[in-house]
């Protein structure tokens, strides 16, 4: 991997990780029309995911920090519900990585069809999600579950992890900014959880072809990106205007079908 390809991918890592196009997806897409063989570049891989859970944490530093000081009070306080219900979002798709890593990973070999195919499902999702009944309820146990489940599905190529819970947030008629909030923090558990994994059980000597510079140069461009579409989506989502991603799903979509 040279350093323009590095730059491209963490852009799009960053860029895509946040806003509801599928970050999964678009990374392999773009493996593909750059000619990246991504199974050869787990290194790369666990560092641009690093770079995006950075950004995670300065957006919304103010809310960990409050969170943190009521777990720290030893009470079952509004911050130690909070973060339960965070753990519990985070319980489907961790027994589907635990129990169906090895197949969850031969849906990354390349197959545009199938990325195709799964960003036409997170079209029509953010589309339904435009059109419902807005609510303003909060998030409860049971929708955190719900929610975590939509997360789960989300590890098919193609399907966005924000779009499907947030989404899915929307449709179960919570309100907009406490669907984004708990969007973006409950991805730090799964986001951290397989970055852990890989680096204890991956094998990183097939990584010949990435270097220091390549390397940082992803993790900088991933940083960056992450924290403006970060911000920006949180915006979008306030304003309701998934409908234009749908439409760009959608597109996308029928573009890597086709292109197949």
């Amino acid at each position: 991997m040279n350093e323009t390809q590095a730059l491209l991918l963490g852009l799009l890592q960053g860029l895509t990780e946040f806003l509801p196009v599928s970050s999964s997806g678009h990374l392999e897409i773009g493996h593909a029309v750059l000619g990246v063989h991504s199974e050869n570049n787990l290194l790369f891989a666990v560092t641009v995911h690093v770079a995006t859970v950075l950004s995670t944490l300065v957006v919304f530093r103010k809310d960990i920090v409050s969170l943190f000081k009521g777990l720290f009070a030893f009470q079952w306080n509004e911050s130690t519900i909070y973060v339960s219900k965070l753990l519990l979002s985070a319980v489907p798709v961790m027994i589907l990585g635990l129990l169906f890593q090895e197949e969850i990973e031969q849906l990354f070999t390349g197959n545009l069809v199938l990325v195709g195919s799964m960003l036409l499902v997170t079209a029509f999702l953010l589309g339904f999600a435009h059109f419902a009944k807005k609510g303003s309820n909060k998030i409860t146990f049971g929708k955190s579950l719900i929610i975590g489940i939509a997360q789960a599905f989300a590890v098919m190529p193609g399907i966005s992890r924000s779009g499907a819970t947030i989404a899915t947030g929307l449709l179960l008629k919570t309100n907009k900014d406490e669907v984004a909030r708990f969007s973006f923090l409950m991805v730090l558990i799964p986001i951290l959880g397989a970055a852990f994994l890989d680096i204890i059980g991956g094998d990183f000597t097939s990584d010949e072809t990435i270097g220091a510079i390549p390397l940082l140069i992803g993790f900088l461009a991933a940083f960056i990106s992450g924290l403006l579409a970060c911000a920006w989506m949180i915006k979008i989502i306030k304003k309701g205007k998934l409908i234009y991603f749908a439409i760009y799903c959608l597109v996308i979509g029928l573009i890597a079908i086709f292109a197949a």
